[in-house]
């Protein structure tokens, strides 16, 4: 057939099937006038390792995964290669290395910016994945004509939406994702259960699109949960697989024939979607008349799964005994017929058909508006640091020399520095909430890793650590009344954005590979606690026992309370009693602060290096965390 159309099933373990031109089904497409590429997968089995832990507690299995395999992303190349052997061909040929980046992948869980509009991510989409070689006028028209063509002209100036934004409506929003693929044609377009979420009504438009695309020469190949009838009445061919084992394949309009030739009615107005699922799992009114006259108390689970078994493999025997597999098997031969036997390269790769720079513009460019439009990270996070700048700066307010005087302002000064640390346990969010959204754009081919990386932490260094530094320290340092002149105010504020840019990178180092921010928060939480106590105001440093001791240069709150303490300190005069008086730098001495030029500056390299450290680490978990699903 010119371009198929049909409900992609789930297996491990199935005979060669055929997607696409020339397919095993012989019904044409109404209104086809072009040929799609041709999806043919051969002996197809894939397996997990279960088990065997870091520390090898417990034997490592190996498991054959059946049924609930997501066979969808084998075909697209979008699981893990290791445990997969068969066979996948592109009209005959082996997958190429990157085929994921040239093939297109609607997945089930919509991934678009929310807060950017309809046209602004396909302009996203377009800039990206077409080649430099097509000038930006060509890239806005074709962005114009998909936006007609998918119907969504009424909405291309509105926002896509997010929990807190209003956005379009859920099919909007599926032919959104749908779009975002189909910007640089694809010869396969792949979509994982595209009606999930949707109503019936929604879900029946979003089929009918993707029907007229393969009516026009596109191969899709999708999976489908439980379709209604007006949906099912659309594929061209349907494939039915029970644990793994391919029970039918071949024309969707005669599966029902099939079924009632081997022994399986369907009853009047029964839906044929729910009727075949019935039929392979065993539930089937069809499947269940035949027992009824047996005692119910023989039924019990061992007897039930037996019967379900014999099912199964009644199944499995009557479709290798029938023409439909016999045309299967023909026109699969037909595919390698006069071409050499080659092995699929198992070798997985991403290409990119833009520059770094192009990449890096237009994915800080979309950072930025990000943030912009969400004024709960970028507003809210300055609003909450002036809130707590004039709490400090009340608290604290105008402190004296005298006896109290270097109390309060070391008090000043840790609260200060713990604040920093709790206020960057925010950008734990920074990966895990884009998470799924990076992953799908960094697999498809969008930009590189080093270019995601490097946007995210400018943009949030920018726009939620350094304003919101430079505020705090206007507000609190003269309300506090700290030392009063320009070298200490302005080394005070570095100091600050410092060890808040360490906080941040620590923050980033704990939660790159985590997809839960609540698990994240509690071990940042855990590491700034024990940080805390090594920051020389809870217990003095020169007295922590010597196995205990090497701790301390691994606080970043120590790092930056005695940079503040040898700036503030040094040159000021606290009088007793109105008649003992002690230097600042008295002070630092008994407190083991090193107040020289260097002891201050050496403190700023100490958290420069931790930031460099713990940004390697971030980049490294994101460059190995697991992309396949």
């Amino acid at each position: 057939m010119d371009s198929e159309y049909r409900r992609c099933s789930i297996s491990n373990d199935c005979d060669a099937m055929e997607f696409g031109r020339n397919g095993a089904s012989k019904h044409q497409s109404a209104g086809a006038n072009k040929q799609g590429a041709t999806v043919s997968f051969h002996n197809i089995h894939y397996k997990v390792k279960q088990g065997g832990g870091c520390f090898r507690l417990k034997k490592a299995t190996t498991k054959d995964i059946l049924i609930d395999l997501k066979f969808l992303d084998v075909l697209a190349a979008r699981k893990d290669p290791s445990g997969l052997s068969g066979e996948v061909l592109i009209d005959g040929a082996p997958q190429p290395p990157n085929f994921k980046c040239l093939s297109g992948y609607v997945v089930q869980d919509d991934v678009v910016m929310g807060t950017l509009t309809v046209r602004q991510n396909f302009a996203f989409s377009a800039a990206l994945r077409l080649p430099s070689s097509i000038s930006q006028k060509e890239k806005e028209q074709k962005v114009e004509k998909l936006i007609q063509e998918l119907g969504l002209g009424r909405v291309a100036n509105s926002k896509v939406g997010t929990q807190l934004i209003r956005g379009i409506s859920g099919g909007e929003r599926k032919r959104t994702n749908i779009g975002m693929e189909l910007i640089i044609d694809p010869p396969v377009l792949f979509l994982d259960e595209p009606t999930t979420g949707l109503d019936a009504s929604t879900a029946n438009s979003v089929l009918l699109l993707l029907k007229r695309m393969a009516n026009h020469g596109r191969t899709i190949i999708l999976s489908i949960h439980q379709p209604r009838y007006s949906i099912y009445r659309l594929f061209d061919s349907l494939t039915l697989l029970v644990n793994g084992k391919q029970v039918y394949h071949g024309p969707a309009q005669r599966a029902l024939e099939y079924f009632s030739e081997i022994g399986y009615h369907c009853e009047a107005h029964n839906n044929p979607a729910d009727f075949f699922l019935d039929v392979i799992n065993g539930d089937s009114t069809a499947v269940t008349l035949s027992s009824l006259e047996e005692d119910d108390s023989q039924q019990d689970a061992e007897s039930m799964s037996k019967s379900r078994k014999g099912i199964e493999d009644k199944l499995v025997e009557e479709y290798r005994n029938c023409q439909y597999y016999k045309q299967t098997k023909d026109e699969l031969e037909k595919i390698f017929q006069g071409k050499p036997t080659t092995k699929s390269s198992r070798f997985r790769t991403i290409t990119y058909n833009t520059s770094f720079l192009t990449q890096f513009r237009w994915v800080l460019k979309r950072t930025f508006r990000n943030l912009a439009l969400n004024p709960q990270t970028s507003i809210a996070q300055v609003a909450v640091t002036l809130f707590l700048a004039l709490v400090v700066g009340a608290l604290f307010f105008d402190v004296q020399l005298n006896d109290s005087g270097i109390q309060n302002r070391t008090g000043a000064l840790f609260f200060v520095v713990v604040n920093q640390c709790f206020s960057s346990l925010s950008a734990a969010e920074l990966f895990i909430a884009e998470r799924k959204l990076f992953i799908h754009e960094y697999i498809s081919g969008y930009y590189r890793l080093s270019v995601y990386f490097l946007s995210k932490i400018l943009s949030d260094i920018i726009t939620l650590r350094t304003i919101p530094a430079i505020v705090f320290t206007c507000v609190a340092y003269f309300m506090i009344g700290l030392k009063p002149t320009a070298g200490a105010f302005f080394t005070f504020m570095f100091s600050v954005a410092l060890v808040s840019y360490t906080a941040t990178s620590m923050a980033m180092a704990i939660s790159a590979d985590q997809t839960v921010v609540a698990i994240a928060n509690i071990f940042m939480t855990i590491t700034c606690v024990f940080m805390m106590i090594f920051a020389g105001l809870l217990v003095n440093v020169t007295s922590i026992v010597n196995w205990l001791s090497w701790l301390k240069y691994l606080s970043i709150p120590r790092y930056g309370l005695s940079a503040l303490q040898a700036n503030e300190f040094p040159g000021l005069e606290f009088t007793w009693k109105g008649n003992i008086s002690m230097s600042g730098e008295d002070y630092l001495k008994e407190q083991g602060v090193d107040f020289s030029t260097w002891g201050l500056w050496q403190n700023h390299l100490a958290l420069s290096i931790m930031i460099i450290c713990f940004l390697i680490i971030a980049y490294l978990k994101l460059r190995f965390i697991k992309k396949f699903t």
